[in-house]
């Protein structure tokens, strides 16, 4: 499978260097690329922070769901509920442009658009925007399109790679609207649902698409969205998509539209990070700038994979290739070298696995780890620490 989770890129007309597209995990190749052969990698979740602290966002937020009145109401609907989803939740969807360091652009230095995604309001009176990492990340300025005809510029208020999720503020904008948020663990496969966003940038600003939940619980290998059970939805998603509302019949957001199928012969596979499984990630961003993390503070090997164990006798797992001094794994005795097998007795088979186990548990947490060393396989019980980016 061939899978795109990228925003709409630009080419670079940078002096001195040839024409080429800036890939910001445009494609899962590239993605695939770095997880599955890059040796030792930075796996979601267990690897130590190596960004630093952010400085914590001192302004409390609460994001509440969706209130008892939906903004769009199914039973009353004319035959069109799309057209009434649409205005319910169109104004609240925003352009993103990524602007980066261009070098020389026709003989001027400076700023150039080299991306662009999609985003949605959350907050109205704070002027917060969710969005995916992946349509902010390496911009040096962000420009925020509001459905008004506004061009505003944002400032990042937290990114985590680790989960693909971004959140970002508009300053002195006023007479903005906000979404209200759904329960996306109420959905169902064959409901109906409707994507918003920018596909192809502003030029087709706040397209609709619609169609249904085509599955629930779909994994990709692709950082950030391997760390959740995605929707999987028939609903057109394009470049330029990424970061817009998955929205279902009431006018309620479910999803984060953020990855699609683009094998060549596939299509309508489109897929969107569950609204609730992203919600503590971006409540934690907002209050804390950051998002915390569970890690054991281990570099693991993807080339490990369960073909190669095999033909060794080894277990299927996640390898370990570096353990970092006074981590938690460190302080319970692992080693570089060993497989970690099960986490809780949860098997685990590859490092995708381990994230996506790890995820479902917080910093302070006591966790069982069973690991192979010498032909044995042995428990250990160790306290997770915090990891921020």
């Amino acid at each position: 499978m061939s899978y795109f989770n990228g925003s709409k890129q630009y080419p670079d007309y940078s002096s001195g260097s040839p024409k080429r597209r800036l890939n910001l995990f445009s494609t899962v190749a590239v993605a695939l690329i770095s997880a599955l052969v890059g040796g030792l990698i930075s796996t979601a979740i267990v690897l130590p922070n190596v960004y630093g602290n952010r400085a914590q966002n001192k302004n409390q937020v609460v994001i509440g769901q969706s209130s008892s009145t939906p903004p769009v109401n199914v039973t009353s609907q004319t035959g069109f509920p799309v057209v009434e989803v649409s205005k319910a939740v169109g104004p609240a969807v925003v352009g993103i442009g990524n602007f980066q360091q261009s070098g020389r652009l026709f003989g001027n230095s400076g700023m150039s658009e080299v991306g662009s995604g999609s985003g949605f309001i959350i907050d109205a009176k704070n002027g917060y925007i969710v969005t995916n990492n992946h349509v902010i990340e390496g911009a040096k300025k962000l420009v925020v399109s509001l459905a008004d005809g506004r061009n505003v510029d944002a400032s990042l208020v937290g990114a985590d790679a680790r989960t693909d999720l971004a959140v970002i503020k508009i300053a002195a904008a006023d007479n903005l609207t906000a979404v209200q948020l759904g329960d996306s663990a109420q959905l169902q496969v064959g409901e109906p649902v409707v994507a918003i966003g920018n596909p192809g940038g502003q030029e087709f600003a706040r397209s609709v698409t619609d169609g249904v939940v085509s599955a629930k619980n779909r994994v990709l290998q692709i950082q950030g969205e391997s760390s959740f059970n995605l929707i999987q939805t028939d609903a057109a998603i394009n470049p330029g998509n990424s970061g817009g509302p998955l929205v279902n019949y009431q006018g309620l957001v479910v999803g984060i539209n953020s990855a699609k199928n683009a094998e060549p012969g596939f299509e309508g596979m489109g897929f969107a990070i569950p609204i609730t499984d992203a919600l503590p990630f971006i409540k934690q961003m907002i209050e804390k700038g950051y998002a915390s993390h569970p890690g054991l503070f281990v570099s693991i090997d993807d080339r490990y994979t369960e073909e190669w164990a095999a033909q060794q006798g080894w277990p299927a797992g996640a390898y370990i290739s570096k353990v970092s001094t006074g981590g938690p794994a460190d302080q319970a005795g692992l080693k570089s070298g060993d497989v970690i097998t099960k986490i809780n007795d949860k098997a685990i088979k590859n490092a995708i696995d381990l994230t996506r186990q790890l995820i479902q548990f917080k910093p302070g947490d006591k966790i069982t780890v069973t690991y192979y060393r010498n032909g044995a396989s042995k428990d250990v019980t160790l306290t997770l620490a915090e990891l921020k980016q």
